[in-house]
């Protein structure tokens, strides 16, 4: 029997009336029906799954308390589970497996929660459309000629399509909250700190959140109360008390004042989006929430600021990643015997400009051997070069750019001067409202390969969601109906710092509204 959310069929579970082993084995059944064309999962492992879910039945039967007892869960490829692959949706850790579990993976598992697999993606998070991972593009379950949204496009649609109760994915620039618009389902990004980042493979270290996906508000706010708080082996992690987010479900929007950022709502919204975003607003004002326009002026920069900083700390973060010490490694013979032909060629000429008395020509070829890479260096160029895809590359390029001695002030510290106002704007107006309600995307989602060669068009895909990483402030989209064309439309929520619980709550409402 199918269960529309992990609630109902943990109601089942305590009823009797089915068991982790049987959840289990119906979702390997969907994934065996339709992965195949939809490429979501790039590894899964149905025996230890069956395993751990005879063991949580075992448990169950003896009196243990599992508050995640059953739910079953999909996991970006870039989070880390001790023994499994980690490949980052990359080539370049082709046949790499993590020797330890993320912060976020243990509690879940000390929870019950049950691992079904690791979720496709961009890779290293790089991305807006789940194109640009080394194992093809995953395809949105609502219509598979169109993108599911990125970078955690495998997780949103894993939800959608009915692969997992819920899953794990990674928010860096709005990698949670722009797949799940695209592929209606909910999706949160915390509080920067709210959530341990250890074992998440770093893109961009001071953006980086993990945030959970699901069916429904209340189990993304599970999730949360499980994974949430301080880890000793993550130094920007908060010790903020987690609040208990399922007592913010209460269906009321009594007396909250909700927001509507103007520059958010002007040129390049999608028209019927702004339609149903004005009919949410009106329902919610129906019930007692108070509205008022309010501004954050520095919105405007927001792109631009965050792709000079994020790629700014990708160039760092992915230097690590050189053919040495694991993950792919470029044929070394091939290489070594290149490095030998230019030697030897070059030897060869500058001998042959010898005899002829040409000094100066021979000068010239001299320096330029002794400035040959050594067979070290040409090990690590020639990986990271067949390693890494163009995406990724591009990024590294920019990042290095930014960050070199002639343009940091010019770029990286004016960035860095920006993201600071974008965050006094953020700071200021919560002292005037609870809660942002804003677009999540400018459109709703686009055929695969349609922006493939127009990267502008595809940064701009992240327009309403940077700047939420850029202060560090949480973020909940919740589905709100589908576009003309067919297509799931969402509807994002901010707030002040820690206040995951107010998003929760008004996500919870406008979901009920909707009697999803």
């Amino acid at each position: 029997m199918k269960y529309s959310t992990y609630r109902d069929a943990r109601q089942a579970l305590d009823k009797g009336e089915t068991n982790c082993e049987t959840l289990v084995s119906s979702f390997f059944k969907e994934i065996e029906t339709a992965n195949e064309e939809l490429n979501i999962f790039i590894s899964s492992d149905e025996e230890d799954a069956l395993s751990r879910a005879r063991e949580i039945d075992q448990m169950r039967a003896q009196g243990a308390d599992l508050p995640l007892a059953g739910m079953v869960m999909g996991i970006k490829d870039v989070i880390c589970i001790k023994g499994k692959p980690v490949t980052c949706g990359s080539r370049i850790l082709k046949g790499f497996n993590s020797l330890f579990s993320a912060t976020a993976i243990d509690r879940l598992y000390e929870a019950g929660a049950l691992f079904i697999g690791k979720t496709n993606c961009d890779e290293f998070a790089m991305g807006s459309s789940n194109e640009n991972s080394a194992f093809g593009p995953v395809k949105n379950p609502v219509n598979p000629e169109y993108v599911p949204g990125g970078s955690s496009g495998g997780s949103a649609a894993a939800v959608a399509a009915g692969m997992c109760h819920a899953s794990l994915g990674s928010d860096t620039g709005g990698s949670v909250r722009q797949p799940a618009a695209f592929c209606g389902v909910v999706g949160l990004k915390p509080t920067y700190g709210r959530v341990s980042r250890y074992g998440l493979v770093a893109y961009a270290s001071s953006f980086d959140c993990i945030g959970p996906l699901g069916h429904s508000v209340g189990d993304v706010a599970d999730i949360l109360q499980v994974i949430a708080g301080e880890d000793p082996n993550d130094s920007t992690s908060s010790t903020v008390p987690v609040s208990t987010y399922r007592e913010a479900l209460t269906g009321s929007v009594e007396g909250l004042r909700i927001g509507l950022p103007k520059e958010y709502y002007a040129e390049g919204l999608d028209g019927e989006i702004g339609e149903m975003l004005d009919k949410q607003v009106k329902e919610l004002q129906r019930q007692g929430a108070t509205i008022k326009e309010v501004s954050l002026p520095n919105t405007e920069y927001g792109v631009a600021t965050y792709y000079i900083l994020a790629t700014a700390e990708a160039s760092s973060n992915l230097a690590r990643y050189d053919g040495i010490r694991y993950g792919y490694r470029t044929d070394v013979d091939a290489v070594r015997a290149s490095v030998k032909e230019r030697e030897g060629r070059l030897t060869e000429e500058v001998n042959a400009l010898r005899k002829a008395g040409d000094t100066a020509q021979v000068e010239v070829l001299e320096k330029e051997i002794r400035l040959l890479p050594s067979l070290l260096e040409e090990v690590y160029a020639t990986t990271r070069s067949e390693g890494f895809g163009d995406e990724v590359k591009q990024r590294i390029l920019l990042g290095t750019y930014v960050l070199s001695a002639g343009y940091y002030d010019a770029y990286y510290g004016k960035a860095q001067r920006a993201r600071a106002l974008i965050r006094r704007d953020f700071e200021e107006v919560f002292n005037d409202v609870d809660v942002l309600l804003t677009p999540a995307t400018p459109t709703p989602g686009f055929k695969i390969g349609s922006r493939v060669e127009d990267p502008l068009a595809m940064y701009l895909e992240d327009i309403y969601t940077v700047n939420a990483n850029l202060a560090g402030i949480p973020g909940l989209v919740v589905p709100i109906g589908n576009h003309s064309i067919g297509l799931p439309v969402g509807m994002q929520l901010l707030s002040r710092h820690f206040d995951e619980s107010v998003l929760l709550r008004v996500g919870d409402a406008v979901m009920n509204n909707q009697n999803i």
